[in-house]
């Protein structure tokens, strides 16, 4: 069968072609994955030359000058013979720079290279998932304090329940958030380098080559990490370092999925009753059939791509427990795809995240509307309390509100009418001397909410984003 001449006519991820940032595609691309094993490879070298292997300068030199310049085609054109990507670029690299190719992974098995690369491009991955979280955060809590009094409807069970405002729901949205972050920040403290320990994770072959000088070995490790950024390293490993380590990283990748796909329900739930919107393009078209829609296709794109992302972190914990002993390569494939598909996803999800959070709409008189056709039962205690402050009897006021309700209800649902509990209310003289429209003021049934938004943002988000005011973007970096 004859290839396909154009990159249209073969399968693209759609992670990179549609909804990942050029930035996380670009941390997982095979480019920095191979200008991170060089980096690795240079970074060996160094410290062997300086606890004294004979490694010179112009070699160093040498192999500094082709870092970035990776010859990809003609390593793969290598691998096609050796079947062994690792070799393939050593051999490419050391063509690059003759004078150090035999020095090039003096001492290493094909882990110190692949496996501290995946821990460089996680780390760099986390950073830039770090960022767009703390600018998130920032962008809702500005929507937040924006409506922290605005009451609106409440629902458990998707069933109208107690007012709460606006704000406050949105403190429920930030504070899952604020967690996420949280969890990106210690995952990216966890992360170890996973050392320069050999095939075995024993040492064996850098052992030989400083003649049994385990003070020297031990020091070979320090220096490499350090070199890489690394502050700590995995204390054992077999060939490749645990693989609890990668589903650690997808796990939280993958709580930052479940938030915003708990968000992303809500505001389709909300769009629903016409309170809230995500943004909608002059021009842009909800349907080709259907020209009055307005589909919440944004907080639909992040709901698909956050079940996809929650589901990795399940392949990622198979792959960890399928580990025989000191390795074994059934990983690589699966990680391959797992890793860096996982930080896509949580990229294009955090994107879409922040556009919606930075132009969400609000429809006061709707959720108004919404509000008074259930407050008059929610009122019900409070006007049955100011009737026994004014002296009447509280269980037969009790079975008047009773019926009253129970007939406007009837009203509404057999009939399609309107709310008339009010009315109904006012004309019993039973309840002549309570003012029913001031008990009905919103506010009165909002409780703290106002204030708990005011708290929440003061004494948990306004801290973080203090601490984080260097990763907070000062524009929406994405295009839907």
């Amino acid at each position: 069968m004859t290839a396909p001449a154009s990159p249209h006519e073969r399968f693209q991820s759609p992670l990179v072609s549609r909804y990942a940032s050029p930035q996380m595609s670009g941390i997982f691309s095979a480019q920095s994955r191979f200008r991170a094993w060089r980096r690795i490879w240079i970074a060996l070298a160094e410290a062997e030359k300086e606890l004294g292997l004979a490694v010179t300068d112009a070699q160093l030199a040498e192999m500094r000058r082709h870092q970035d310049d990776v010859n990809i085609e003609r390593a793969e054109a290598l691998e096609r013979t050796l079947r062994h990507d690792v070799m393939a670029h050593v051999h490419a690299f050391g063509e690059q720079c003759p004078s150090a190719r035999a020095i090039i992974h003096l001492g290493a098995t094909s882990c110190e290279v692949t496996d501290n690369a995946d821990l460089l491009a996680m780390r760099d991955g986390l950073d830039l998932v770090a960022r767009r979280l703390a600018t998130t955060i920032e962008r809702l809590a500005r929507f937040a304090a924006e409506h922290r009094a605005l009451a609106a409807l409440g629902f458990t069970h998707y069933q109208p329940a107690q007012l709460v405002t606006v704000g406050k729901r949105a403190c429920l949205w930030l504070w899952d958030l604020v967690t996420d972050l949280e969890a990106v920040d210690q995952a990216r403290r966890g992360l170890r380098f996973r050392g320069i320990k050999g095939t075995t994770g024993t040492q064996a072959s850098f052992l030989r080559l400083f003649e049994g000088d385990h003070e020297r070995v031990r020091r070979l490790e320090g220096l490499v990490a350090a070199k890489l950024g690394f502050d700590h390293v995995a204390p054992v490993t077999g060939q490749t370092y645990s693989r609890k380590a990668d589903y650690a990283v997808v796990a939280v990748l993958a709580g930052i999925a479940q938030s915003a796909h708990k968000f992303a329900n809500d505001l389709r739930l909300l769009a629903n009753l016409k309170e809230i919107e995500e943004p909608f393009e002059k021009s842009q078209v909800g349907s080709s059939a259907m020209a009055y829609k307005r589909n919440p296709m944004r907080a639909e794109r992040m709901t698909g791509l956050a079940r996809y992302v929650i589901s990795l972190a399940a392949a990622a914990a198979q792959t960890a427990a399928e580990q025989w002993l000191e390795r074994t390569l059934d990983d690589s494939a699966a990680r391959r795809i797992v890793i860096g598909e996982a930080f896509l996803g949580a990229d294009a999800i955090l994107r879409l995240y922040q556009n919606i959070a930075e132009g969400l709409v609000v429809y006061p008189r709707m959720i108004a509307r919404h509000v008074a056709d259930e407050l008059p039962f929610m009122a019900t205690e409070n006007i049955l309390m100011a009737a026994v402050k004014a002296g009447g009897d509280r269980q037969a006021l009790h079975e008047r509100i009773r019926r009253h309700s129970h007939q406007a209800a009837q009203r509404i649902k057999a009939e399609g009418g309107q709310n008339d509990l009010l009315a109904r209310l006012k004309a019993d003289p039973a309840f002549v001397h309570v003012d029913i429209d001031d008990e009905m003021r919103p506010e009165r049934f909002v409780g703290r909410a106002p204030e708990q938004v005011d708290e929440f943002l003061a004494a948990i988000v306004r801290p973080v984003l203090e601490a984080n005011r260097d990763r907070i973007g000062t524009e929406a970096d994405i295009d839907v």
